[in-house]
Parts: structure tokens; C-alpha cells; sequence
């Protein structure tokens, strides 16, 4: 696919749906997980996929959190080119949804209104006992030690950990919102995780206007455009 091509699809497009993934928010200094230099490729006591399993989680608090701070909370991420273009789209009408695996709250901070978060996000907070919720904040200000509630119950991130369900209601909402674009862009994923990665089956429209955008080729997929998500959106 050539730029000229996907730059006249999108010209005809009126309700653009955007699925993306950790490649999103590496330009804005997130690392994603699965390059060369992502996290899955990094040493730790455990593997990452432990460490963020909600088993390990209960088990050893205290270690999910030496991790968790460390390396899944970013403070001083800005929203990059592709989360602002995003949010652009959306003001003209555009884009109708952005549909994402990323927990870090930038496409919101971009301005995007109407985003779901498949895997939750850092920005929210509860206590596993009262419910009480909790910012971001509130819980760096504990911060290295297990942040608390005043009831004395551990305060839980509200992201999908393995071995955890997606939330129902904002799976409801991104399969509704991709059933009905006419347009789905897909961007900086591996489509590697499940089943998020299956969501984009729900795409009803027509096959020439499945773009997908990535440093990468990935396999399967004819209209692909490689390159970064800031200059090619």
C-alpha cells in the first residue's frame, strides 16, 4: 500500500476506528514489550509475566510493587504525534473511537474523549477492601512501600493483570465501536496478545479500508504501511 493510497482512503473514511498497542507510546518514551528492547527482554528475579500475574500480585505484594513502579509508571510521558493526530480526528468527527491496550493515559491527556481502555489504566486506583479509589498520586506519594487505604486494605491498580478478565463493559463498548467503523486502523502492535489482539474480527467493513500501521510487517495483513505512528497518521 502506498501513502497516496491510504491517504485517499482516509479522505473517504467517516467513522475511523483506531486499535493500538504498546508501539503507540514508545515515542513518547515508554518502552513497549516484545522489541528487542522491550521489557519481556529485560532480567529480573522473575519474568514479567509473573510479576504482573494477579496471583504473584496477592502472593508478594511487595514485589509487584518494586516492579510496578519501576518500570509500568511513567510520570513524565507526554503525549506524542500519534496520540495528538488521534485526538484531532476526533474533534473533526472523524475518528469515532480509539481502542487501546496501553494503560498509561496518554491518548486521554492528548485529548481523546471516547477511548477504551482494554487493560485498564495506572491513572486508576482501588482499595481491595472499602473500594475507596484512588489517583495515580495518591499512590506515589506510598511510594516504595504498598500503598494503603486509611482502612488499612491494599490498594490494587485498576489494570488486567494475567490471569484476570477483561472488563466487560469496555470490551461491550470496543466491539460495538469496530463492528461499526468503515475504517480501522490498526497501530503499533504486534497483534501478538489475546484476545484483545482477536477484537479486530468484529471489523465489518470493507477489507481494503484494514490498515495496518507498524515499525514491523506483521504477517497476514495486505494493506500495511511500515514506519513510525507519528508520520504516517
Amino acid at each position: 500500500m502506498t501513502i497516496e493510497e491510504y491517504k485517499e482512503k482516509l479522505g473517504k473514511a467517516n467513522r475511523i476506528v483506531f486499535f493500538g498497542g504498546a508501539g503507540v507510546s514508545t515515542e513518547s518514551g515508554i518502552p513497549d514489550f516484545r522489541s528487542v528492547d522491550g521489557l519481556y527482554n529485560q532480567k529480573y528475579s522473575y519474568p514479567p509475566e509473573i510479576m504482573l500475574s494477579a496471583d504473584f500480585f496477592y502472593a508478594h505484594t511487595d514485589e509487584f510493587y518494586r516492579f510496578y513502579f519501576d518500570k509500568m509508571i511513567y510520570t513524565d510521558a507526554k503525549p506524542n504525534a500519534a496520540h495528538i493526530k488521534l485526538a484531532e480526528w476526533e474533534k473533526t468527527g472523524k475518528l469515532k473511537a480509539v481502542v487501546t491496550q496501553n494503560i498509561d493515559g496518554l491518548h486521554q491527556k492528548a485529548g481523546s474523549k471516547t477511548v477504551y481502555e482494554l487493560h485498564g489504566s495506572v491513572h486508576r486506583n482501588r482499595c481491595i477492601y472499602c473500594g475507596k479509589k484512588f489517583g495515580l498520586d495518591e499512590l506515589l506519594k506510598q511510594k516504595p512501600s504498598v500503598p494503603r487505604c486509611e482502612c488499612g486494605g491494599i490498594i490494587k491498580p485498576d489494570v488486567v493483570l494475567y490471569g484476570e478478565g477483561l472488563p466487560e463493559r469496555t470490551v461491550a463498548a470496543a466491539i460495538e465501536a469496530i463492528a461499526s467503523a468503515d475504517m480501522l486502523i490498526v497501530g503499533g502492535t504486534s497483534l501478538a496478545v489475546y484476545p484483545a489482539a482477536g477484537f479486530i474480527g468484529y471489523y465489518n467493513g470493507s477489507p481494503e479500508n484494514l490498515i495496518v500501521i507498524n515499525k514491523t510487517p506483521i504477517q497476514g495483513f495486505k494493506n500495511q504501511l511500515i514506519g513510525t505512528l507519528g508520520e504516517l497518521l
